[in-house]
């Protein structure tokens, strides 16, 4: 991805964020539910067509992989070496709550690995990507660079879901002597990894690829350690996985990446 490439997959995400909050702002919308229970909204689905139209119309060799499009065949699927993951709009429940801790996830995966990915939050306009030469995270007219925090020395500070947490998470947390939790929605979680608000992120319930992908990247170029994680599988959901600033804190399984 050269930078004309990055600014446009950012212009997409922030053009589907405008457009969340153009629904967000009304005093009612239509939820209902997939079969496996979880909610969809109107937005969900406009974001999901702003993203992929923009995808193709820029990069029209690359696949995507959208949560709102996700019925591909796995025959057809599992020959992409390079393909889009794309959650339009990952948080649907913190969208439905109105805490604004949802975001738009872009991610370029390439031979099971993802090596690009936006995270853009509309409600705070803050967006995070990874670039060639690290992490950036831009809010209005500012960028700077971030990178994950090696200092373990005085605290350890655990970020997790707001909505999801196990035993297993609580039980990793004592392990290690965590003295903090923080909570955060959606892919916001791996950004608070990279810019060195919290110092892990340990995510034992299930989540899919479309979830992880972008977030997966921004942390790898901010300095971070994933393991547990893996792309374009038979089946699109993810195990147990480990976000961390440093391999000072144990590993949960085999698998570094």
């Amino acid at each position: 991805m050269n930078d004309t490439d990055i600014q446009i997959v950012c212009e997409i995400a922030r053009k589907a964020g405008e457009k969340i909050l153009e629904i967000y702002g009304q005093a009612d919308f239509e939820i209902e539910h997939k079969e496996d229970d979880s909610p969809l909204t109107a937005a969900d689905r406009a974001s999901h067509e702003i993203i992929c139209s923009g995808l193709l119309r820029h990069f029209p060799d690359i696949p995507v992989l959208s949560e709102e499009g996700k019925a591909i065949a796995i025959e057809k699927r599992l020959k992409w070496s390079r393909f889009w993951v794309v959650d339009p709009l990952d948080g649907t429940k913190e969208f439905i709550k109105r805490n604004g801790e949802f975001t738009v996830n872009i991610g370029l995966v390439e031979q099971g690995t993802p090596v690009f990915g936006v995270i853009y939050a509309p409600v705070p306009d803050i967006l995070y990507y990874a670039g060639g030469s690290g992490a950036f995270r831009q809010q209005g007219q500012s960028e700077r660079q971030i990178q994950v925090t090696g200092d373990l020395r005085s605290e350890i500070i655990a970020v997790r879901s707001r909505s999801h947490a196990s035993p297993e998470e609580e039980a990793y947390a004592g392990n290690v002597g965590c003295t903090e939790i923080i909570s955060a929605g959606s892919s916001l979680k791996f950004c608070r990894v990279a810019e060195g608000e919290a110092h892990y992120y340990y995510r034992h319930g299930p989540t899919m690829e479309w979830d992880t992908a972008a977030g997966h990247a921004i942390v790898k170029a901010a300095g971070g350690l994933v393991s547990g994680l893996k792309y374009n599988k038979p089946v699109l959901r993810n195990g147990p996985f480990l976000v961390r600033c440093s391999d000072e804190l144990p590993d949960i399984r085999t698998g570094q990446e």
